[in-house]
């Protein structure tokens, strides 16, 4: 198995996730390219049912087994698995119980979404299970092992519930198999072989809900990984969009330099006035991204950074983030 590389040597299973639009399904399915370089197998899966993974991969709907969604230059590949709740119960009674023929009885009578309804705690632990089993896969010397899990997660504010899953199953199952399940669960997301990475922007709420984040995963004993700071952009004025506020003569000068005679009249002044107002739009910008990104760095965890990339994310963007992913440390 190739030598683990970055500032996660130990770590297994990443977990993103990130509050809705700051573009945590990019974030995961970069952070899998990286982690694939040098010829590592990764697996990238979703949980949510939304098919986010297969739209920035261009390709059909992923399923309940691997599908290979790209190659890396060093040889590595990337897999894709969306994890569906039903066939996730049918796996675990086929495990454990033997009891696939029973499993689709039971999917014909309704029973499966009945018993996820009734214990929603029970579809997380499904859903997570997959995961750690993919994990485990690793001691049992399997035929198919994968040397890094990437699992695009819920948001950021159901993400400690998501992952907690001993304490949302605790109503329904105290003992027997569930917890005993469970209890397994939680032995993988609780250890060293798991991170949770959060994805965030510079903006007040993104980052409030990253702290947050944060604070409810350390408080359930839940392994924090790094901060991806997604979409930046570098400040457009001299003196890093900090400085003086830009004199009308200034722009005056740079209309005329443009063509626009003498900078003077209706159409040179309308210009002015708008570059203006860009620029003071700008300067607020720049001062808000400041304090939010300070925010972010006193919370204490590695923090990556990702550009705003103007021309939309399809892989060879994908290619693009994950090299400077693989740059900063982060695999």
């Amino acid at each position: 198995m190739p030598e683990a590389l970055g500032d996660w040597p130990d770590v297994v299973l990443h977990v993103v996730s990130g509050k809705g639009g700051t573009g945590k399904t990019t974030v995961a399915a970069a952070l899998a390219l990286a982690l694939a370089g040098d010829g590592r197998q990764v697996m990238l899966m979703e949980v949510e049912g939304r098919q986010g993974l297969a739209q920035i991969f261009d390709v059909p709907p992923l399923p309940y087994e691997p599908r290979k969604l790209a190659v890396t230059p060093g040889g590595g590949e990337v897999w894709g698995l969306a994890v569906d709740p039903e066939e996730a119960l049918l796996e675990y009674l086929e495990l454990f119980y033997n009891l696939r023929r029973a499993g689709g009885v039971l999917r014909r009578m309704g029973a499966v979404e009945f018993v996820t309804t009734i214990a929603p705690g029970l579809r997380d632990v499904l859903l997570t299970g997959k995961a750690v089993e993919l994990v485990r896969r690793q001691d049992k010397q399997h035929a198919t092992v994968y040397d890094s899990i990437v699992m695009d997660a819920p948001p950021t504010g159901r993400i400690t519930r998501f992952l907690n899953v001993n304490t949302e199953i605790a109503g329904v199952a105290k003992v027997g198999p569930i917890r005993n399940q469970a209890d397994s669960v939680m032995n993988v997301l609780r250890s060293p072989r798991t991170a949770v990475h959060l994805t965030t922007l510079l903006e007040e709420m993104p980052v409030q809900e990253t702290i947050d984040g944060v604070a409810e995963l350390e408080d359930a004993a839940l392994p924090v990984g790094g901060i991806v700071v997604n979409m930046t952009r570098p400040p457009a004025l001299s003196g890093g969009g900090t400085g003086p506020d830009l004199a009308r003569e200034q722009v005056a000068a740079g209309v005329s330099a443009a063509g626009f005679a003498r900078g003077s009249g209706p159409d040179a002044e309308a210009i002015i006035d708008a570059l203006l107002a860009e620029a003071g739009d700008h300067r607020a910008r720049v001062a808000m991204e400041t304090v939010e990104r300070a925010r972010i760095d006193a919370v204490g965890r590695p923090v990556y950074d990702l550009p705003y990339l103007s021309g939309g994310i399809d892989l060879a963007a994908l290619h693009e983030l994950a090299a400077m992913l693989d740059e900063q440390g982060m695999a």
